[in-house]
């Protein structure tokens, strides 16, 4: 018994210190026969596709190339190159084949700033420049927007380096938004004016909503909805094109000129 036991001990103990040399020397030996792309978040965003990943790695020429000859660390740096995704990886797996996992970036809002561009804003901070016709279904903000080389670099809007960005204040207030169905169904578009100050365009009503900044937001938007409740239905929503939210525990309207 004692020496089927230590058998049975030495079987397991051999296989695990000879099978890493033999998956090794084969995969020194052997030929790149494919490519496998694992996209986390695909169908969501569209950002990045499985076929610009694969041309990417094909642009190496490793179909059938010798598994050593193969540039990994290269080809993963051009993957990592892509602002639209959040992380990459690139290995060779025993198969001899190439396998690329890539998560993309999840967009939280979307950056049409007035000198010109078009970015989308993710749920780290990082800005991402748009690149093709996809566009997800985002709250827009627009205006008086400076984006930095820095952010456009991949330096997060909450990195301590960037100062005064307006684009700390619109993130929490989408945020904010897409937390409450009522706000996030009613709020079209985010302005930003040459005061840094924000202004919100409903889809229904045709007035403007100036909220000023975000201090107090969840106060500023109660009074307002209790406003839209008792207020607009008794004096028809078209009366005033400008409701002011600026003032704490105010709502300060300004009618519509016939």
């Amino acid at each position: 018994m004692r020496k089927i036991a230590k058998i049975l001990i030495v079987i397991p103990i051999f296989y695990l210190l000879i099978m890493p040399v033999y998956f090794t020397s084969l995969m020194k030996t052997g030929f790149c026969g494919g490519i496998t792309i694992d996209l986390k978040d695909s169908s969501d965003f569209h950002f990045v596709t499985k076929r610009s990943l694969k041309n990417i790695v094909m642009s190496g020429k490793v179909l059938g190339k010798p598994v050593k000859e193969l540039k990994i660390a290269e080809i993963e740096s051009k993957i990592k190159a892509l602002r639209e995704l959040k992380e990459a990886e690139v290995y060779v797996a025993i198969d001899g084949n190439i396998h690329v996992y890539a998560d993309q970036r999840n967009p939280v809002l979307r950056i049409l700033p007035n000198g010109g561009g078009d970015f989308f804003l993710d749920e780290d901070g990082v800005i991402v420049r748009k690149r093709n016709l996809y566009n997800p279904r985002l709250h827009v903000v627009e205006g008086n927007i400076k984006i930095s080389q820095a952010m456009l670099n991949g330096v997060s809007i909450f990195d301590t380096t960037i100062k005064n960005s307006i684009l700390r204040d619109a993130y929490q207030l989408v945020k904010y938004i897409n937390k409450d169905d009522f706000w996030s169904a009613q709020i079209d578009q985010i302005y930003v004016d040459d005061d840094n100050e924000i202004d919100l365009m409903p889809r229904v009503g045709n007035h403007l909503i100036h909220l000023g900044t975000i201090e107090n937001l969840d106060g500023k938007l109660r009074n307002l909805e209790e406003f839209y409740d008792k207020v607009l239905p008794e004096v028809g929503w078209t009366k005033y094109s400008l409701i002011n939210l600026e003032y704490r525990d105010q709502i300060v309207c300004k009618k519509r000129i016939q």
